[in-house]
């Protein structure tokens, strides 16, 4: 099913309920939101040329013109490319050309940053969504549905890969409706009075989250911040009823922490969506200690998006209450329509309890990369998702995820690849070699550590290296901390031992 063909169909269904807005403001309701979404689809294809499959990038932070934009993108028939915007515009930079984005809409500072790249990208228009221009393109008449195919793109989303280069994630109108109704089998229902406040990326999993509430013509709300502010989140909690949110485990011990130190309440706090990072034991029990039985997690990747397995907020309370640390310390049990299977190193399946890779096959599973067979064939085989997770199912039917194949650093729900980090601190004249790994962190979940080799006689300070990568890559893919170390461990084959630095910074704290 097409996610514009929905959209209408709620439309239909509750046109005069509230559908988007912005802090404690007056809301569009679905009909005016309907309406704008209509004439941006048109402004799309007759303003801008787009065509049916062109890929429109959303390099924006969150706000309302996120989701009209979103909507009107899938009415006018094209693709959207969501990227983080705390991205550096050099990254951006790739996935514009790689993409083939033949838009950017984008606003502020990150504009500002985008128009040098831009102008070097031969056949894009970058636009700011702040300008009147924008605004005048509420005035154009609406647009007739362009498709209603569900195997047409639908997000194409940008992920570390196993080189450090970012791959292109095509995820069909069909695997996102697919999505959505995981959700609610697996997560949460949602009525047409539930509400959605969006205080993480849109570009993620927030975003993805919209779906399933415009299904059931529920509320969206962006924060006037557009971000977290925890005052700001619980005055929304005491505004609106039956309010969810899609949050890292950073956002919640970071709203933990605001209710223990200030007098604050939640009655119309309906529940915590956790996912993106490792939601640590003791971290989930302090969030239901503190929030009590609204705390609910999911797992995922970007290839399957938050579909491989959940745990509903009532039976984590409950697993907190009976001190089930072996389900507190899972990822939950796997989704309805989703099969997971543990393989060895063999591909070939083993026994409940054995520690293996875990593969994922439903209709969540992504079509493929962008314009990368090769790394298609690799991570996709006989229409089953190799997720280079390393985990187990118990006896009860739990995930538990061991390890990562990939070193993907997660960090504050956002991925992190070491390579991206390294490529940027060995163009300093001084270094040797570098090597960066994930350490544990209590706040961010996993913080980026650099291990740096000096060439001989040579110097550098971490300020150094600190401001080397401000150049050129974006600021929460900055190390945490730089250890100077004369030469790396290392294997036969001069492979630099990552486990061992690891461990280095665990005897060390």
């Amino acid at each position: 099913m097409n996610l514009s063909h929905l959209f209408q169909r709620s439309v239909q269904q509750y046109p005069q309920r509230p559908a988007l807005a912005r802090g404690v403001n007056p809301a569009l309701t679905y009909s005016e939101l309907n309406r704008r979404v209509r004439s941006l689809a048109y402004w799309l294809r007759h303003t801008l040329g787009l065509h049916a499959g062109d890929r429109v990038m959303l390099a924006m932070k969150n706000c309302p013109e996120y989701m009209e934009l979103m909507l009107a993108g899938w009415h006018a028939g094209l693709c959207l490319v969501p990227v983080n915007s705390k991205l550096h515009a050099n990254e951006i930079d790739y996935m514009l050309r790689d993409s083939g984005a033949r838009a950017c809409l984008s606003q502020g500072e990150l504009l500002l940053s985008l128009q040098p790249v831009a102008a070097q990208v031969d056949g894009l228009q970058l636009v700011d969504v702040a300008s009147e221009a924008y605004r005048s393109a509420m005035n154009n008449p609406p647009l007739e549905p362009v498709s209603d195919s569900d195997s047409d793109l639908a997000w194409l989303f940008y992920t570390s890969g196993t080189t450090g280069r970012p791959k292109g994630v095509m995820l069909s109108h069909a695997n996102m409706v697919c999505a959505a109704m995981h959700f609610y089998s697996d997560v949460q229902p949602v009525a047409s009075d539930d509400v959605l406040v969006h205080v993480a990326p849109m570009s993620h999993g927030s975003g993805i989250y919209s779906i399933p509430y415009f299904i059931k013509g529920a509320l969206q709300v962006v924060p006037d911040s557009g971000g977290l502010d925890e005052a700001e989140l619980f005055r929304l909690f005491r505004h609106y009823d039956k309010v969810s949110l899609f949050a890292a485990p950073t956002i919640v011990q970071r709203l933990v922490q605001h209710a223990h130190h200030h007098p604050v309440s939640w009655p119309g706090l309906r529940a915590m969506l956790v996912g993106g990072a490792p939601f640590y034991v003791e971290d989930i029990k302090s969030a239901v200690q503190c929030f009590g039985p609204r705390i609910a997690q999911m797992y995922g990747q970007g290839e399957s998006p938050m579909t491989i397995s959940a745990l509903p907020a009532e039976q984590l309370a409950s697993a907190v209450a009976e001190n089930d640390t072996a389900m507190l310390a899972s990822v939950g049990f796997v989704q309805t329509a989703i099969h997971v299977t543990i393989v060895d190193s063999d591909n070939q399946p083993v026994a409940a309890g054995v520690t293996g890779e875990v593969i994922v096959r439903g209709a969540t599973v992504m079509a493929g990369y962008w314009n990368n067979p090769d790394a298609t064939r690799q991570t996709v085989v006989d229409g089953a998702l190799r997720t280079g997770d390393i985990g187990l199912l118990d006896d009860r039917g739990l995930l538990h995820l061991k390890d990562r194949s990939k070193d993907v650093i997660i960090s504050g729900g956002t991925n992190i690849y070491p390579r991206e980090v390294e490529e940027a601190l060995l163009t300093h004249e001084a270094v040797a070699e570098v090597s960066v790994v994930g350490a544990p962190d209590p706040e961010w979940g996993e913080a980026v550590v650099a291990f740096v080799v000096c060439h001989q006689g040579a110097t550098v300070s971490a300020a150094e290296l600190d401001g080397l990568c401000i150049q050129s890559i974006a600021r929460f893919k900055r190390p945490k901390r730089y250890v100077f170390v004369p030469e790396f461990p290392k294997n036969s084959t001069g492979k630099v031992l990552k486990r061992e630095l690891q461990k280095s910074i665990a005897v060390a704290e």
